[in-house]
């Protein structure tokens, strides 16, 4: 029975080698796509300020032009 044992230690110690292996590839893609998820989230934002920077400077025309008219 020591063969039997013995391989069967083998096959359970592989099982769970592949178990940690598979739960840390899991992890990996978990990691990897909260970052591009946090990735795209500043290029929204930083789209977001250039926006808002485009219309302040619209604004910005908008009224100088008035004033101009005005004088």
């Amino acid at each position: 029975m020591g063969f039997m044992d013995d391989a069967k230690d083998a096959a359970e110690a592989t099982g769970k080698k592949i178990g940690e292996a598979a739960d840390d590839t899991k992890e990996r893609i978990s990691d990897k796509v909260d970052e591009v998820q946090a990735d795209a989230e500043v290029r929204r934002a930083e789209g977001d300020v250039k926006r808002a920077e485009a219309e302040r400077d619209v604004t910005h025309a908008k009224n100088d032009f008035k004033e101009n008219l005005r004088d």
